[in-house]
């Protein structure tokens, strides 16, 4: 019998990578083994718990992969009770579906939750004090999925997610470079890209493993690509391997106004992630060259 899976945020980039390697095929993923549902907010509203329920029962639902999400950082800081309904009390109503009906579920969240003030890469038990709104709801989502505990569930937290789909910092650099002949970026956050499709093939992975399948409780995990970057170093990469000839002018956080305030630091340590499922996870540069080809590649479909 196939396993039935929800995918819920399936028009954002995670979930776009996931219907992509699931409708064209991933060689190290056994696809006849599952059923996909993909929904947007569209054909399913997380924050609509009734019509979740009735979905999950209607389609007999086995597993959750929860993309969905509030994820306009600088916005939440002015609608902070819509962040905190989907970040956290939408987390919440389906950690407790997930509970009542044996399920299991892949909760995304993000690098926010720190304050960025590390001196060494983030593990999964580090302390967090998230310094914005955004930061705050995913934590308490966090929270309320642990406290209901529903079995064979994690939370991953991911960094810089960029995508050949949606928006994002590799598209917005693109278009910036062909408009201008200079460009400021920042250069004192530093963190690590995250190409989705490199974590969507991941998440595959895992809901394939027997080790997930078997936990007793939700489990935290850490997923960036490898290596380490500030947004300047970024932008310089996306600009020479695109042979875009802007300038970048490399400027503090200070300099550059915004609602939100960003953790200055925060590399996740990936080592439980990859001990615990045998992951080998990408260069950060290598994975930007693939997601660059794959942009030009649909621009070229279109």
């Amino acid at each position: 019998m196939n396993k039935k899976v929800l995918v819920t945020g399936a028009d954002g980039q995670l979930g776009s990578e996931i219907k992509e390697l699931v409708d064209f095929g991933n060689s190290e993923f056994r696809a006849k083994d599952f059923k996909f549902f993909f929904t947007d907010k569209k054909n399913l509203d997380i924050t609509d718990t009734k019509a979740v329920w009735n979905f999950i029962k209607k389609q007999e639902i086995d597993l959750i992969i929860n993309c969905a999400a509030y994820t306009a950082v600088d916005k939440a800081e002015s609608e902070p009770e819509l962040a905190d309904l989907i970040n956290h009390h939408a987390v919440g109503a389906l950690a407790k579906i997930v509970k009542d009906r044996q399920m299991a579920m892949v909760h995304i969240s993000t690098d926010y939750v720190f304050d960025g003030k590390n001196y060494r890469p983030y593990l999964e038990t580090d302390d967090v004090a998230p310094q914005s709104i955004y930061g705050a709801t995913k934590l308490l989502g966090e929270r309320t999925m642990q406290a209901i505990n529903p079995a064979r569930s994690i939370i991953i937290r991911t960094s810089w997610v960029y995508s050949s789909y949606g928006a994002n910092f590799v598209k917005n650099m693109l278009r910036l470079g062909n408009e201008r002949e200079e460009i400021a970026v920042i250069f004192d956050q530093v963190g690590t890209p995250t190409y989705a499709k490199d974590l969507a093939e991941t998440i595959l992975k895992i809901i394939d493993n027997k080790i997930f399948n078997t936990q007793k409780s939700v489990e935290i995990y850490h997923y960036s690509n490898e290596g380490v970057s500030s947004w300047y170093d970024f932008a310089k990469e996306v600009f020479k391997m695109s042979e875009i000839e802007c300038r970048i002018k490399p400027i503090e956080t200070k300099e550059y106004s915004r609602s939100a305030v960003r953790p200055y630091y925060t590399i996740l340590n990936k080592s439980k992630i990859k001990r615990s499922f045998g992951l080998k996870i990408p260069y950060w540069k290598d994975s930007l060259e693939v997601c660059l080809k794959n942009i030009t590649k649909r621009k070229q479909d279109v």
